[in-house]
C-alpha cells in the first residue's frame, strides 16, 4: 500500500458520507487499525440508537475492543473523518490508542452544526462556573470504594 494513512482516512470519510447519505446518524466515521488490519469500525449512531455517546470514534473503539477481547488498544491507530470531540478524545486516551489521524477540523464540524467549542470552554472553567450545576457531596464513605479497590488482590488494572 503506497500511502496507508491516506487509504484509511479515505475509508473513514467514505463511511461518514454513506452514514450521512443513508440518514443513519451524523456525518462521522472512524476506523481503528493495528498492524495494518482494521480491527474496529464505527459511524455516528447517536440518533438511530438514542445514545449521545454513540460517536463514530467511540463506536469504533467499542468494536475493536470487542473483536480483540481487551480494553486496551496499544499500538493501534484511529482514523476519523473529523477531529475527535472532547468525549471521543478522552475515550481514545483511555483506550491507549497510539496515534490519531483525522480529516475535517472541529471548525468544519461547527460550520455543519456540530459545534463542540462550548464543551472545550466548559472544561476549562472552575466547577462552580460551569453551565450545568455541579456539587460535591462529601460523606464519610466517599473514599470507601477506592480503599476497597486499592486493597483488592485480584483486579484488572487499567
Amino acid at each position: 500500500m503506497k500511502n496507508p494513512h491516506q487509504y484509511y482516512i479515505n475509508l473513514a470519510i467514505g463511511m461518514a458520507a454513506e452514514n450521512a447519505a443513508n440518514g443513519n446518524g451524523g456525518p462521522f466515521g472512524a476506523l481503528v487499525v493495528r498492524n495494518g488490519e482494521v480491527i474496529g469500525r464505527g459511524v455516528n449512531r447517536v440518533t438511530t440508537i438514542n445514545d449521545p455517546t454513540a460517536h463514530a470514534e467511540v463506536m469504533a473503539i467499542r468494536d475493536a475492543c470487542r473483536r480483540i477481547g481487551h480494553f486496551w488498544l496499544e499500538g493501534a491507530v484511529i482514523y476519523s473523518s473529523c477531529e475527535p470531540c472532547p468525549m471521543c478524545l478522552s475515550a481514545i486516551y483511555w483506550a491507549r490508542i497510539s496515534s490519531i489521524y483525522f480529516a475535517a477540523s472541529n471548525t468544519d464540524a461547527a460550520e455543519a452544526g456540530f459545534d463542540d467549542s462550548f464543551i472545550y470552554k466548559e472544561i476549562l472553567l472552575p466547577i462552580e462556573q460551569r453551565s450545568i450545576p455541579i456539587a460535591r457531596i462529601r460523606t464519610e464513605s466517599s473514599g470507601h470504594p477506592f480503599r476497597l479497590w486499592v486493597n483488592l488482590e485480584k483486579k484488572t488494572e487499567y
